[in-house]
């Protein structure tokens, strides 16, 4: 009797951890499209209107600050403004680089770095969605890969080297990659149990990936932007 009762009440324990992770990733894609289209459409304007690119400081202070917003805020409704603030002044930022690209006829780059980043969110999402593999033991490497980006970019700030540049956005392309396959992986294994701070994850790592592909296309007409 007792056997059943703990078998039952074992059932129910799963029951609940399934239907909270489904409800913790129906929210995070939910708020990651509208983070998304809201991010377009600021990008858009900020393209049409040719605003001028904020200097390095302010997008530094500015995605930080917003960042440290967003996360003090996450278990709050005001998290949701915070996140719209932050993903909207990030594709405020987007708009002086799509405007460099479409000055020169080179729309089409931004159309591929779309499509690539996409391809890379949606084929992430796919694999771990369907296998339901734990991906935390990626969790030592990304630690590793973040030391070797942050090194490779303070190095390059002050060689400008542009081979360094270019590697620099392959290496951010991979660590996003496997950003977005942790982070999913957390929301399905009850290991991330808030949308709003698995919404500015995946949305970071989205950008990252948007940015660099749009660098490393960007290489092919180098002689013309």
């Amino acid at each position: 009797m007792s056997r059943i009762v703990l078998s039952r009440s074992s059932s129910s324990s799963r029951n609940t951890l399934s239907l909270s992770t489904n409800k913790v990733l129906r929210n995070t894609y939910l708020l990651l499209a509208l983070t998304l289209t809201f991010s377009a459409l600021v990008a858009t304007a900020s393209t049409v209107f040719m605003m001028p690119a904020p200097g390095l400081l302010i997008m530094l202070l500015g995605y930080y600050g917003l960042m440290f917003l967003t996360y003090r805020l996450s278990d709050r409704p005001e998290g949701i403004i915070a996140v719209l603030a932050l993903t909207g002044f990030m594709g405020y930022t987007l708009g002086p680089i799509l405007s460099s690209f479409i000055s020169h006829n080179a729309g089409d780059l931004i159309m591929l770095a779309l499509g690539g980043t996409a391809t890379v969110f949606f084929c992430c999402s796919f694999y771990v969605l369907t296998t339901q593999k734990d991906m935390s033991f990626l969790s030592g490497m990304m630690m590793a890969g973040f030391v070797v980006v942050l090194m490779a970019v303070i190095a390059n700030l002050f060689l400008q080297i542009p081979a360094l540049s270019l590697a620099i956005s392959a290496l951010f392309v991979l660590f996003s990659t496997g950003a977005i396959l942790l982070e999913t992986s957390n929301i399905i294994h009850g290991g991330e149990t808030n949308y709003i701070r698995a919404t500015v994850s995946l949305y970071a790592s989205l950008y990252n990936i948007f940015i660099s592909l749009l660098n490393i296309l960007g290489v092919t007409r180098s002689d013309e932007l």
